[in-house]
């Protein structure tokens, strides 16, 4: 089923539309602390936002999961006329995916396979791709071409000669 049939009006997140204002607003002195590749901030807003304005820019509409017995889940997109949901990690711990690992186990709904976005190198492990962060910018949406119609009516006036 389109997700945009399940949607729900009163579920949603925010994104803001430029990182850098996010970063400015995040906390005092971040550009610093990030400029000195300091490990103990948590990316995991600005990551998210990264994620949202690269999804967006590609095309793809953006929807987000949240049940009460599965958990939440970052993103879910539609590519291929498949599911494919999302998961942003910021920390070392990007295998702790417990809503994830729930939902990719539920039959009824057909995942094929999940994305991970993390701070690691590439790795695949029971259909969840564990992909670096950078690599958001090749997750394309496939376009299906319009197809235009014309009728050649000169053939029919000439047989009408």
């Amino acid at each position: 089923m389109p997700l945009l049939l399940s949607r729900s009006r009163s579920l949603f997140k925010l994104f803001q539309n430029d990182v850098g204002l996010l970063a400015a607003q995040y906390a005092k002195n971040i550009q610093i602390r990030i400029l000195n590749d300091e490990k103990d901030i948590n990316f995991g807003a600005i990551y998210e936002n990264v994620v949202a304005q690269e999804l967006r820019a590609h095309g793809f509409e953006l929807y987000y999961y949240n049940n009460k017995r599965h958990g939440e889940i970052d993103f879910l997109i539609e590519s291929d006329d498949n599911v494919l949901p999302i998961e942003v990690k910021s920390g070392k711990n990007y295998a702790l995916h417990r809503a994830l690992s729930n939902i990719m186990e539920i039959s009824d709904y057909n995942l094929k396979e999940a994305l991970v976005l993390c701070n690691d190198k590439l790795l695949i492990k029971n259909k969840i791709y564990y992909v670096p962060i950078y690599m958001v910018m090749f997750i394309k949406k496939n376009t299906t071409m319009d197809f235009v119609y014309k009728i050649d009516a000169d053939a029919i006036n000439q047989l009408s000669k």
